[in-house]
Order: C-alpha cells, then sequence, then structure tokens
C-alpha cells in the first residue's frame, strides 16, 4: 500500500515540475540559443549533481557504466536540445503534448525490441495518439503559418528519446540507486556540454542582461527539472513500471498548457482536439 502511494506522489510531483520545464525553456531562449541552453542547463545540473552526489559515483558497476552513459545521451542530452530547437518555432503547449507521445513509443519499443507484450488495444492507443499528433502539427501549421511547423517533428524525436531511455533503465539499471544514475548521467555528459557552449560564442554575450537573465531561468530548469526531477522520475521507474513511469505525460501538458495561456499562447480547437486525442492514445496504450 506504501509503495502504491508513493508512486501516485512521485508521479503528480514529476508533473508539476515537468510541466513547468516547458515555460522554462521558453523564458531562457529569450536570451540563448537552443544550443546554449542545452548545454548551460547540463552544465547547471552536473555541477549541482556532482557537488551534493559525487560519492554516489561508487556505486556504479564497472560493467553499469555502459547503459549509464547510454541512457545520459538518450535520456538528458539529445533531448535538451531537441526540445529547446522545437520551441523556437512552436509554442511551450504545444512542445508538452507532442513530449506525451512517450508513453506509446515506450510501447511500440518495449514490444519491438525488449520483447514485451501487448494487446490489440494498445494497438489501437499508438495509432490513435499518432493521429491525434498529425493533427496537433497539421492544425498548428495552418494556424499561425509564421511558425515552423516542422518544428514539431524535433519534439516528437525527443520523446522517442525518452522512450528508450525508460526501457533501458527499467532493463539495465532497475538495482541501481536512483541518485546514483542521475550523478552518473551527468558526469558523462559535463565534458560534451562545455565543449559544445564554448563552440557557441557563448563568453562574448554573456555580460548582457537578457542572457544573464536567461541563465536564471536555465539554472531553475537544471535544478528543478533536471536533478530533483530525474532522481524522482528513475525511482518511479524502479518501483512501478516503464508504462506508469511515463504516464507522468498525462498531467504534464495541462501545467504545461496553464503556463502557456499565462504566457499569451492559444491553442485553436483543432489543436485542442489533437492533443485531447494524443492523450486518449496515451490512455489506451498504457492501461493494463
Amino acid at each position: 500500500m506504501k509503495s502504491l502511494q508513493n508512486k501516485w506522489f512521485f508521479l503528480v510531483v514529476l508533473s508539476l515540475i515537468w510541466g513547468s520545464s516547458f515555460i522554462l525553456i521558453k523564458k531562457g531562449l529569450v536570451g540563448l540559443n537552443p544550443f546554449q541552453l542545452g548545454s548551460l542547463r547540463m552544465i547547471f545540473a552536473a555541477t549541482f549533481l556532482l557537488v551534493i552526489g559525487f560519492k554516489s559515483l561508487a556505486k556504479i558497476k564497472h560493467f553499469q557504466w555502459k547503459y549509464i552513459a547510454i541512457t545520459a545521451f538518450t535520456g538528458t542530452f539529445f533531448p535538451a536540445f531537441l526540445f529547446s530547437m522545437a520551441q523556437t518555432e512552436i509554442d511551450s503547449s504545444i512542445s508538452a503534448i507532442l513530449n506525451s507521445l512517450t508513453p506509446l513509443g515506450t510501447l511500440v519499443l518495449g514490444v519491438t525490441i525488449f520483447g514485451l507484450g501487448f494487446q490489440r488495444r494498445q494497438l489501437f492507443g499508438v495509432i490513435l495518439g499518432l493521429a491525434g499528433s498529425c493533427l496537433l502539427i497539421f492544425s498548428g501549421a495552418i494556424n499561425h503559418p509564421g511558425q515552423n511547423y516542422w518544428f514539431a517533428l524535433l519534439a516528437v524525436a525527443g520523446a522517442v528519446c525518452y522512450s528508450i531511455n525508460v526501457n533501458l533503465i527499467k532493463k539495465y539499471l532497475s538495482d541501481l540507486n536512483p541518485v546514483s544514475i542521475t550523478v552518473g548521467n551527468f558526469s558523462v555528459l559535463l565534458i560534451p556540454a562545455l565543449v559544445i557552449l564554448f563552440c557557441t560564442d557563448f563568453m562574448p554575450v554573456v555580460h548582457q542582461e537578457s542572457v544573464q537573465q536567461a541563465m536564471i531561468y536555465v539554472g531553475i530548469l537544471a535544478i528543478m527539472g533536471t536533478c530533483i526531477a530525474n532522481v524522482i522520475y528513475f525511482k518511479l521507474i524502479q518501483i512501478s513500471s516503464p508504462i506508469f513511469a511515463s504516464s507522468v505525460t498525462y498531467l504534464l501538458p495541462l501545467i504545461a498548457c496553464f503556463w502557456g495561456f499565462a504566457d499569451g499562447e492559444i491553442l485553436s480547437v483543432w489543436q485542442g482536439l489533437g492533443g485531447l486525442i494524443v492523450l486518449v492514445g496515451v490512455y489506451l496504450s498504457a492501461k493494463k
């Protein structure tokens, strides 16, 4: 019973944190480009985690480091840049809804690669979710001709990365402490993130007020939306299942849309319908 209560508590907290991440990305992009934002996010997170959790690296066994590295890139590195690039052209609320495809990808990859079973209803949910995504993207392109909605595919790619990650964590790292996984991930990513940052001509603009303000948003995003959220997420995967953990995306769009509306974003009726269809598809694919 306690485990059941814990997993729902972690799910709600994670939804609140990650649902707020998309508006923080949007604010960060005001003064930073996507590569600066993504690399700073990882650098801030890695610094914070190594300071408070360096000793936890000792718990990682030698053979587990390859999975730590793979999950670092699939679960953090690529999505950090993909979602940042996507939000240069699409609204934060749309990005959050497309992130809801994660459970669908988790199911598809689980069946095709990791040997999980599935039911016909779940297959219908996947098809429905993809149809809703297409409606969401196409209606957005029509109603926002000034935005390049091809960039929405970057958010879809980010969701696929998350789907790969959640299956890998469950299959290969379920017996490892969540803090060790998180600290290990970012210790792997620190050097690549530094290299990318210094290849973006960041230093000449770091003194600008808009850049410094954007860095504050990225700092909040890194500590809350990356460090703390990842620990909670890995713990949630371990005490539940990949599908349940990725179902955080049921609640996440509601939080993200709230922040988006507060910031002046507007969803059309067709976009709202597309988003609803996505969530119904996710529900059907994840329901036992």
